[in-house]
């Protein structure tokens, strides 16, 4: 009797198009764990998380069921993976340990320091990308690191298996394996459910999938970069959890139906491959920027800059929109994500690692690769990034992109009653109109540019 421990963990949440639990299929007895590791689950930690903590319990809660439904159940343990895993391999007497793979430095050494504890096999599958990390290779055999030649190749080379179907039961749980623990409540956690958030698990994933394509798929190229429209996915969060597979979404925009809409949306999927390729090959990415020179860039910006930015009250109406609905809501569309972050790094000359810090806390889609590849690039530091000297005009922006000023009105309710004419620059309305409770610029566009370019010039010139 063969016996394999399915562990789940936290990007891998469903039972369809599972390699890991394709592949514990094969044996006679199969054991689903999931640990809540003190990392992310202890209360303080949790609580510093608690847009993609809702998301991840609503998504543990399907699981479970839907493992139940098979026939299994989900085991439930609490302790540190590095301890947990390996002594619960010892325990039951397993034959093998199945986990889907982690792009991630950190999650590759902690899978090291497991393997190198246990007395059986620690297999990893691929799942979270479509194509294996660090599988697209130039002809010559090396990484990529712009991402128009990437594409070219990953879809002139990358085998994307098609989906695998949900398994239509499982063995039940071999005798004396029971839960130790149970999935906590956010009570539990001192988190507050938040019902402007995204509801977690894949049957919401699969509706958000199909209402997109069947519906907003067509004008995605051009809606994206429209925060007053619905123009997004909104699939982040059920790709950072696993909710979906990256080519369970790829699939459904691949059929006939979609196949002629679907091109630049798909090709935002093969984006964040390029992303997870690029860490794969260079885990360094996460802590340090790509480009070499930017590693000791001097950031100089004020403190309360800073607490203007995240609460939304820089004066600059588009961003603080922005940064107002990420705390209401753990989303941004992403033209206001880019708008809003080069605001930060350029007009204040704070470091982007703040940002990228405070998005990861509040976005429920907040995923390492994908934020960090984002910020570095809006910050002129990043593999295939915007310049450095292009410094987003906030007020253009906004013109450009929230003509109406619709996105605008929706999140800084104190220019509800400003004209479009003003909407992006209340400061500069007649009296009567202007909003007295919110604030004035906190810099100057022209001049912050000015300054920040001058500054990033000298010290470049220096290394």
């Amino acid at each position: 009797m063969r016996r394999a421990l399915l562990w789940f963990r936290g990007k891998d949440l469903r039972v369809e198009d599972h390699e890991g639990l394709h592949r514990a299929l094969a044996a006679d007895e199969v054991i689903p764990v999931f640990v809540l590791d003190p990392y992310f689950f202890d209360p303080e930690r949790a609580q510093a998380l608690p847009h993609r903590m809702q998301y991840l319990l609503d998504a543990l809660e399907e699981l479970a069921g839907d493992l139940r439904q098979l026939g299994s159940e989900l085991i439930i343990e609490q302790g540190r993976s590095v301890d947990v895993i390996p002594t619960l391999a010892a325990e039951w007497a397993v034959d093998e340990v199945i986990a889907q793979g982690w792009t991630e430095g950190f999650g590759r050494q902690r899978d090291a320091r497991i393997e190198a504890q246990l007395s059986c096999p620690l297999t990893l599958v691929d799942g979270e990308t479509m194509a294996s990390p660090g599988s697209t290779r130039t002809q010559q055999g090396g990484a990529y690191s712009v991402f128009t030649p990437y594409w070219r190749r990953f879809m002139a080379t990358a085998q994307i298996a098609p989906p695998r179907p949900r398994p239509s039961q499982l063995p039940p749980l071999p005798s004396g394996c029971e839960s130790s623990a149970r999935i906590p409540s956010l009570d539990d956690l001192g988190i507050q459910r938040n019902h402007q958030l995204l509801k977690g698990g894949s049957t919401a994933a699969k509706e958000r999938l199909s209402g997109f394509l069947s519906a907003r798929v067509g004008s995605y190229k051009t809606a994206r970069n429209r925060p007053d429209k619905d123009g997004s996915s909104r699939l982040g969060p059920d790709l950072k959890f696993g909710a979906l597979s990256a080519r369970q979404i790829w699939a459904a925009a691949h059929q006939p139906e979609f196949r002629s809409e679907s091109g630049s949306f798909r090709r935002q999927l093969v984006w964040r491959e390029f992303a997870h390729d690029l860490v794969w090959n260079q885990p360094r990415l996460l802590t340090e920027p790509f480009r070499p020179k930017f590693r000791d860039f001097p950031w100089i910006g004020l403190e309360e800059h800073w607490e203007a930015w995240i609460e939304g009250r820089t004066g600059y109406p588009i961003v603080d929109a922005a940064s107002r609905q990420l705390l209401a809501t753990g989303f941004i569309p992403n033209r206001a994500r880019m708008i809003t972050a080069s605001f930060l790094t350029k007009h204040l000359l704070i470091d982007y690692r703040r940002g990228e810090a405070h998005f990861m806390k509040w976005l429920t889609d907040g995923d390492w690769i994908q934020n960090n590849f984002g910020w570095q690039w809006s910050a002129g530091c990043g593999c295939d990034a915007q310049p450095y000297f292009r410094v987003f005009n906030p007020i253009l922006q906004g013109k450009k992109f929230d003509p109406q000023g619709a996105y605008v009105r929706r999140w800084v309710p104190e220019l509800e009653g400003m004209p479009k004419k003003w909407i992006h620059t209340p400061w500069l309305a007649e009296r009567p109109l202007f909003a007295a409770d919110y604030p004035a610029p906190i810099v100057d566009h022209a001049t912050a540019r000015k300054r920040f370019l001058e500054h990033a010039k000298a010290y470049l010139a220096t290394v």
